[in-house]
């Protein structure tokens, strides 16, 4: 089955409403992507769970969250050690950070623990929340959402690629 951009374009959206509705200041999340035709057809009783189960997509993706997933202060690190079975034809992270404005990085200080300070308190500092996904057939893409503007979602399959690469080693086979 062939998935399309725009199935984890969707899925990613989705998981950013999902988690945003706890608000800010959440620890990094992962979820599994799995082809929604596939889930229903192993678990038909979730198809009650769907608003329109009729109407679902041929390549939608929906999300299963890893609830024992406990990256601490470092994500990469956390990713590095995880290994998808063949079921699972994607996965996702959401993660919270601050970041300062490019004019400013210039003043961050070299010590890690001095910058994580220095950016936590500077004035021009911005929240934001990221959902990167990535599929077994190539696929990525990102979602952001900066805290001060809450009702707008940028979007792009390249927002965050670093972390889209991680991403993909997880499903190496």
């Amino acid at each position: 089955m062939f998935m399309t951009d725009d199935a984890l374009a969707a899925a990613l959206m989705e998981i950013e409403r999902h988690v945003a509705h706890g608000g800010w200041d959440q620890p990094a999340r992962l979820f599994a992507l799995v082809p929604t035709a596939e889930l229903i057809a192993a678990e038909p009783s979730l198809a009650a769970q769907l608003e329109r189960p009729d109407g679902v997509a041929q390549d939608a993706l929906s999300s299963i969250e890893q609830e024992g997933f406990n990256a601490g202060t470092d994500v990469l690190d956390a990713l590095a050690g995880i290994a998808w079975p063949a079921a699972v034809f994607g996965c996702a992270v959401v993660l919270e950070r601050l970041f300062v404005p490019p004019h400013v990085e210039e003043q961050i200080p070299d010590d890690e623990a001095e910058a994580e300070t220095f950016v936590a308190h500077h004035p021009e500092r911005q929240d934001v929340r990221v959902v990167v996904g990535v599929t077994r057939a190539g696929g990525q893409f990102g979602v952001a959402r900066l805290k001060t503007r809450p009702e707008e979602l940028l979007a792009a399959e390249d927002l965050v690629p670093g972390l889209a690469q991680v991403l993909s080693r997880t499903l190496a086979e």
